[in-house]
């Protein structure tokens, strides 16, 4: 009984940038675990073998409306994960220094305004088929935290003006989504991982690992083992919620 409320099996899955760092462990995670999976992203897997796959930029919203309502327009999904990471040519001069009102406007268009948009759009497809559903939106803990920027000096990365708005708009909308959907038996949840293991400097795996209690960072796989858990019946009385993956980076 316990182990049914965990599984997905059978369940339809629509997995949005599912072929990207984060995007991948959840697909192979879901696959494994006996979903029916479609993956929409713009490349091609290049590790998962019998998973159905479209290539699509996530920004062009009107053709992926048009997958589901004419090549898959009996695919209802039980599960939708936006896992996505879109941006512009010019998402490295989102940082303080080099941000323009431009960078900052089409940014959130294309990153935020598309993860609000298309989880509208599958949650009234759920409505309209009756079907008990689970939206998982990826946010981060920037979405609540202030970044340290601290953490950013003399490393590869830089610190961004839009990344938080983003990731905070994504929290909040899940709240807005989870109050409006739950009368139709659709939950609404994000995951807000810290920072992401992917070949990092050693200076800012050193810096980063000093304010994390966990001493490491996080691994794709332990966000896909969150989704699964928001996406099976044991989360059925979770909804509005923003899970935190972060070793304790946010807690210090």
């Amino acid at each position: 009984m316990l182990k049914n409320k965990f599984s997905i099996n059978s369940k339809k899955v629509i997995i949005l940038g599912g072929n990207g760092l984060i995007g991948s462990a959840i697909t192979k995670l879901f696959f494994e675990n006996g979903g029916e999976v479609i993956v929409i992203d713009k490349k091609k897997s290049k590790n998962i073998q019998g998973i159905k796959e479209y290539i699509c930029d996530i920004s062009d919203l009107n053709k992926i409306e048009k997958i589901f309502k004419i090549k898959e327009k009996n695919f209802v999904p039980n599960i939708f994960i936006n896992c996505t990471y879109p941006k512009t040519r010019d998402w490295k001069k989102t940082n303080y220094k080099k941000v323009k009102y431009d960078y900052l406007k089409k940014n959130i268009e294309i990153h935020l305004n598309s993860h609000i948009w298309l989880a509208k759009i599958f949650a009234d497809m759920m409505k309209k088929n009756k079907t008990e559903g689970s939206i998982i939106q990826l946010a981060s803990i920037y979405g609540f935290l202030g970044q340290d920027n601290s953490l950013y000096k003399n490393t590869e990365i830089n610190e961004s003006l839009v990344y938080p708005v983003i990731k905070g708009g994504i929290i909040n909308s899940v709240r807005s989504m989870a109050a409006y959907y739950g009368q139709y038996k659709i939950r609404v949840n994000s995951i807000s991982p810290g920072g992401i293991y992917d070949n990092h400097s050693k200076l800012f795996l050193k810096k980063y690992i000093l304010k994390t209690p966990l001493k490491r960072m996080c691994k794709p796989e332990e966000v896909a083992y969150a989704a699964l858990f928001l996406g099976c019946d044991a989360s059925s009385y979770i909804t509005g919620t923003n899970l935190v993956i972060d070793g304790g980076f946010s807690i210090i």
